[in-house]
């Protein structure tokens, strides 16, 4: 019998389970006393977003998760949703209204606003749909977004709560700003890149004696027209009859003062550094503790403003070209030095941002820090790898103040309010009818709105609509994310999760690696070294795409990927598809209904079966065990071993002359049965497809429990035995090989063992070893002595001997061995002497290099194999 045809196919499987699944509300959870709660948070990703490998990466991770422990018998939630992505959306709809000859200035706030609800609307559930292409079993029914009513309504509660314990405040301080967003953005969010730039060696004029000058290096001349000093070192020598001297700014001949602060690196330049308190965090803090003027030189989109004088709107890079020109037309530029310098820049345009001088609300960081380092150093938070929780402890200890203010529409406007007659200031949850200083119902609200991570920190807890829901699935149980976001994400939830619920958010954080191209490098539109899931998944399936994903993604190490790789997925697709449909087609429906522990423990079963049942046992103990240290890549890998290799290639090959015996069908039966359960979380679609069809079975392949571990089944002797046997039969068909007879051909073997536990068992399967190595006449002895006419191979204590006579001819293969002997040896010589070239090896690409590496070592391993075939002659 068999209901498989012939040929497996992921697009008329996939989208009919996954709708199966949805419309049997198989993914939902709801909180139940008689079991133990585990919860994962989807990472949420933005309403602009579309599915990439990275996507891909992690939420296979996390549906491996839910499924397993769904599999244990777990109430397992996963929760979805998706997060409204500040500066990114905004910007998304801008470019949309651009095309209609539209600024978002043109609409007024309200009117893009809504246009921005439409596009979400329209657009924002894309990423939604792809996720559930890949198969994710999140409970949909509980979808968030971090701009629901509710939602927002945390929000705000939480940052009244943080204002009234001290913890939000508002000043004028230097920030990220990125002129073309034209907003604040946290240190998280301006990553810094190396750049090639310049030190520009200006002189500055002494206001008494103009012929004597003060050289200051700077790699941002532009910012010389907001200067209100010059500093040095009071330690260094060279300037110590200047300090208190004043200077006269180029080009504005503005008055400066010559301060000392040990602040300044002497061996920087020239010691001599300007200082623009407006426009550098470190200048900021000298201009605050010497009383220095503020000034400010650029308008928001980095232009230069009326403080800049004859350089007003022009661009802040053309200024500098310009006030260079003019320096060097004055006498004014000493020199220009390339210098790399490292500039943050922002993480949604890239553009590079100005710090800048701005009035902004702030989170302090320190005290919500220090219960968020203790939980992670006590170990009630656990990283993996554990390298994670090191990076994570040393920014947290360095944290600084949180800027959360942003200058853009699309967020959770800030509820603070300003009393225009009084200029009182009002925080509260919703719009207050009249100040309660003055009176005045003429009441505006703050125009930024709140950072989105400021809400995404809440995310283990905000999800949530009812208390009931809370107590049971909070804390979460794992956090599975990308490294990139620990100090935006993971730090801050372990934060607000402590501040606002006394009770860390997970107990675990799994970080997986970046997917990479098979060269190393990050996946970018700009290199075409994208690769598309959505295409692999058209191409390969689901099942392919998540098996390679996986297979490949060793504990938090970067993901090295090629299109080929999914072609492994796609061939353990169809080797479980085929060998399923084998078993099918030879099985009698009445062996199904046995209870395999009964059946073990009142049957004599052979050796054979007792193998594969133990084989059986102890991979799915260890893949459990590996699951749970989160190491799936381990995991998966053993089981394909086990399918492929041990249940494929050798147990099915030894029964299928037996193949009708009523112990051989309960026994493949139980184990192919079984093994889809266990394959499930990786493999959702093809172990559903393929349970739907065995006899007897009925309901969903994900209502099933992963089966228990039959300790008194697993024997580790047999195994062992077994293990020889398979060695033997793999040496005799190498031997075969070497020896290049014909696949069919029939070879008489001697074996010459000297244990005699060992002969016992190699005669007690000899049956096999005929099959399996094609071996007509069989002899087993106890001593060896080698006999002119025949080839030996060493297996541990064993000699395995091939008479050859009538097979080949001796002396002709023995010279075509000598002659493929002397060609490896050549080809040997000649790449030694291409990699003894220095000149190759610095020329040469490195993994040109490398492969040429690769090829000598293939090619030793070809030479020795070739001289033990010499050798195995006598």
């Amino acid at each position: 019998m068999s209901d498989l045809v012939k040929l497996y196919s992921p697009k008329e499987t996939e989208d009919r389970w996954y709708k199966f699944w949805e419309e049997n509300n198989l993914f939902a959870a709801s909180p139940n006393p008689s079991k133990k709660p585990f919860t994962i948070v989807i990472p949420p990703p933005n309403i602009t977003g579309i599915l990439h490998m990275g996507h891909a990466l992690n939420n296979t991770i996390q549906d491996i998760l839910i499924r397993y422990h769904r599999m244990k018998g777990d109430e397992s939630l996963w929760m979805p949703g998706t997060d409204h992505a500040g500066i990114a959306t905004q910007n998304v709809v801008e470019k949309s209204i651009a095309k209609e000859g539209l600024k978002r200035e043109d609409l007024g706030r309200d009117k893009f606003i809504q246009r921005v609800w439409v596009w979400k609307e329209e657009y924002g559930s894309t990423i939604i749909r792809q996720l559930k292409k890949l198969g994710s079993s999140c409970d949909w029914q509980r979808i968030r977004f971090t701009m629901d009513e509710e939602y927002s309504k945390c929000v705000i509660d939480v940052f009244v709560s943080l204002y009234e314990k001290g913890l939000i405040y508002q000043g004028d301080y230097i920030i990220n700003w990125c002129p073309r967003c034209q907003t604040a953005l946290s240190d998280e969010e301006a990553p810094h890149h190396e750049l090639q730039g310049n030190l520009y060696y200006l002189r500055y004029p002494l206001k008494d004696n103009p012929q004597d000058v003060v050289i200051v290096a700077t790699t941002r001349p532009e910012t010389m027209l907001g200067d209100s000093a010059v500093a040095v070192n009071p330690k260094d020598k060279r300037y110590k009859k200047l300090i208190g001297k004043t200077l006269v700014l180029p080009l504005l001949n503005r008055e400066i003062k010559i301060i000392a602060d040990p602040m300044v690196d002497a061996k920087f330049g020239t010691g001599a550094v300007k200082v623009t308190p407006a426009h550098d965090p470190n200048d900021y803090a000298l201009g605050k503790k010497h009383n220095l003027e503020f000034i400010n030189v650029m308008y928001p989109d980095a232009r230069m403003n009326q403080n800049a004088g004859d350089y007003k709107d022009m661009d802040r890079f053309e200024a500098r070209e310009v006030i260079l020109e003019d320096l060097k037309e004055k006498g004014l530029l000493e020199k220009i030095v390339p210098h790399e310098l490292s500039a943050g820049h922002c993480y949604r345009c890239h553009t590079i941002i100005e710090p800048y001088l701005s009035k902004q609300w702030f989170v302090k960081m320190k005290p919500l820090a220090k219960p968020a380092i203790e939980v992670v150093k006590k170990g009630k938070i656990k990283f993996y790898p554990s390298r994670w929780s090191k990076v994570y402890l040393n920014w947290m200890e360095n944290i600084q103040d949180w800027c959360i203010s942003r200058q853009i529409w699309w967020g959770h406007r800030i509820p603070v309010y300003y009393c225009k007659p009084c200029k009182q200031i009002i925080v509260s949850r919703a719009k207050p009818e009249k100040c309660p200083s003055c009176g005045s119902n003429d009441i505006c609200q703050d125009e930024d709105v709140l950072d989105t991570w400021f809400s995404s920190w809440l995310w283990p807890f905000a999800t949530f609509r009812s208390k009931e829901d809370l107590k049971y699935f909070y804390p979460t149980s794992t956090l599975v994310t990308a490294p990139e976001i620990i100090f935006f994400w993971v730090a801050r939830m372990i934060m607000s999760g402590l501040e606002f619920q006394k009770q860390i958010p997970f107990k675990d954080v799994y970080i997986h690696g970046t997917v990479r191209d098979v060269e190393g490098k990050k996946m970018s539109k700009s290199l075409g070294n994208v690769i598309d899931p959505l295409e692999i998944i058209n191409e390969y399936g689901t099942d392919a795409l998540r098996f390679s994903l996986i297979s490949i993604t060793a504990q938090g190490q970067d993901v090295f990927l090629s299109k080929e790789r999914f072609e492994q997925g796609r061939n353990f697709a169809n080797k479980i598809w085929n060998a399923s449909r084998f078993i099918l087609m030879n099985l009698e429906p009445e062996n199904t209904k046995a209870d395999l522990c009964v059946f073990f423990k009142k049957e004599e079963l052979d050796t054979v079966n007792r193998w594969i049942l133990s084989r059986f046992y102890s991979t799915i103990k260890q893949a459990y065990k590996l699951l749970d240290g989160y190491r799936f890549n381990e995991a998966i890998n053993l089981l394909y071993h086990f399918f492929w290799h041990e249940f494929c290639d050798w147990y099915l090959e030894m029964i299928k002359a037996d193949i009708k015996k009523t112990h051989n069908q309960i026994v493949m039966y139980k184990i192919l049965e079984k093994f889809l359960r266990v394959l499930h979380p990786f493999m959702p679609f093809i172990s559903e497809e393929v349970k739907q069809k065995l006899p007897g079975q009925s309901g969903s392949i994900m209502a099933e429990r992963l089966p228990l571990i039959q300790e008194q089944i697993i024997d580790k002797k047999i195994e062992k035995k077994m293990a020889l046997l398979f060695e033997l039969i793999t040496t005799i068909r190498n031997m075969r090989a070497e020896l290049e007879i014909p696949p069919q051909a029939q070879v008489d073997l001697k074996i010459c063992a000297s244990d005699k536990t060992t002969n016992a068992f190699i005669k007690l399967l000899s049956v096999h070893v005929r099959n399996l190595a094609k071996i007509k006449n069989f002899t087993l002895e106890s001593e060896y002595c080698h006999a002119a006419g025949e080839f030996a191979a060493v297996l541990k204590d064993m000699h395995l001997v091939i008479p050859l006579a009538g097979l080949i001819d001796i002396e002709k293969y023995k010279q075509k061995m000598t002659e493929r002997i002397k060609k490896t040896e050549s080809d040997i010589k000649n790449k030694k002497t291409m990699l003894g070239n220095a000149d190759f090896i610095k020329r040469a690409p490195a993994q040109i290099v490398e492969k040429e590496k690769q090829k000598l070592l293939e090619l030793n391993e070809i030479l020795n194999k070739l001289k033990g075939v010499i050798h195995g002659l006598g």
